[in-house]
């Protein structure tokens, strides 16, 4: 009964219904649509989310994987080192290759290092920590998240940006940029071949969008919830309206008598 009645007031305040329809579809598309008005058009925002993955085991030059002589302490080893170089990843020129090479800003570049027991945060240069500010920052983030076994010298890769070109262009470079500062990091300090970490890729990144229809799903949220509110704004005003009338019809019988 309480629906009907609204509805009906709804049905008399016209005017109101129609103002409130506009600004709802005013707000969808505000949501949705990038409005310019010189000149007269409308870009749709990014809202899309895609995600990409990649894995990489942590070996010797001389195969650990292989070696059955290798023992429990040879896996320790290397299953520490690959925590190490997640959190070389993170940071500094590592990040900075994996964003030209990803063609990404550099600032707008998220880099999770992986955490384990034995390191329950994460070390990051000032340049990759969070700021208060970052609340504000939406889908225009890219983000990569590494995870690292803790019982075997295995890193996951997890990406995530605005299309599946670059989150799997940020998957496989966080993966060769880290080859080529190992490789150069070799050579400086002159570490002979056989005594180097070899990184293998299990495939080339596979990407896929995760929230497909989001600008669809988002204007129609949008629209129902302004409609709504706007249409019980109107409701309400309507009762102030009233009430006010009443009180001034009120004094004025007051007055009368």
């Amino acid at each position: 009964m309480g629906l009907g009645i609204r509805l009906r007031k709804l049905w008399k305040l016209r005017i109101g219904v129609i103002t409130s329809l506009a600004l709802a579809l005013l707000a969808a598309a505000w949501t949705t649509e990038q409005i310019s008005l010189f000149p007269p058009g409308l870009t749709p925002k990014k809202l899309d989310m895609a995600t990409a993955a990649t894995h990489v085991v942590v070996d010797r030059q001389r195969s650990a994987i292989l070696d059955l002589r290798t023992d429990t302490s040879d896996f320790e080893s290397l299953t520490n080192r690959a925590v190490l170089l997640g959190n070389v990843i993170a940071n500094g020129e590592v990040r900075a290759n994996i964003a030209r090479s990803a063609h990404v800003p550099l600032d707008k570049l998220v880099i999770a290092a992986p955490l384990t027991p034995k390191q329950p945060a994460a070390q990051v240069d000032p340049a990759n920590r969070k700021k208060p500010s970052d609340i504000f920052k939406g889908l225009d983030e890219y983000r990569i998240t590494i995870l690292a076994d803790p019982t075997v010298p295995f890193l996951d890769i997890f990406t995530q940006a605005e299309s599946v070109k670059t989150a799997e262009d940020l998957a496989n470079a966080a993966v060769t940029s880290l080859q080529t500062y190992l490789g150069s990091l070799a050579r400086s300090e002159g570490t002979p071949q056989d005594a180097q970490i070899r990184l293998m890729q299990l495939g080339r990144a596979h990407g896929s969008i995760v929230n497909k229809g989001a600008h669809y799903q988002t204007a129609l949220v949008v629209f129902i919830l302004t409609f709504a509110f706007s249409c019980a704004t109107v409701i309400y005003i309507d009762r102030v309206r009233k009430g006010w009338k009443q009180a001034a019809l009120a004094e004025r019988d007051a007055v009368l008598t």
